[in-house]
């Protein structure tokens, strides 16, 4: 084949794609079980600002307020828990596909601005909102 043909480049692009995908897919997603506290996964955030407050929206779906939990740790903000499976463990017949992530999460946000204060935290439509003022200097 000539190395202009077309066929050649995309069937290298399509290889490359793939190729970029299975990265990503390893690097949001890992198989396995989560008997200890290690994260099998971390879900995907947004951060933003806007009118002096800062917004950070994690991407939880199914996953229970029980089973979340956010704490604040040396500069960063650590938002984990765990998404059991829809079935109950060694009584799905047949696993026909499975791209959801399960089992334990953790997601780890550094570099936040000090003295945020978090004003709201809501857990609405799979997504958990948190909103953080940020620190006012004191009165003298």
């Amino acid at each position: 084949m000539k190395t202009d043909d077309p066929r050649t480049w995309m069937w290298s692009r399509a290889l490359e794609v793939l190729a970029e995908a299975e990265r990503l897919q390893k690097q949001f997603f890992h198989l396995g079980r989560s008997a200890t506290l290690r994260p099998a996964w971390e879900p995907p955030v947004d951060i933003y600002e806007a009118q002096g407050t800062m917004h950070i929206v994690v991407a939880l779906p199914g996953v229970s307020p029980e089973r979340l939990k956010v704490q604040a740790e040396d500069q960063a903000l650590v938002i984990s828990g765990d998404r059991p499976l829809p079935w109950e463990e060694g009584r799905a017949e047949a696993i026909h596909r499975m791209e959801i992530p399960y089992g334990h999460f953790e997601r780890r946000i550094e570099g936040l601005p000090a003295g945020l204060e978090r004003t709201r935290t809501l857990l609405c439509d799979g997504c958990l909102f948190l909103t953080f003022e940020k620190g006012k200097p004191p009165c003298v």
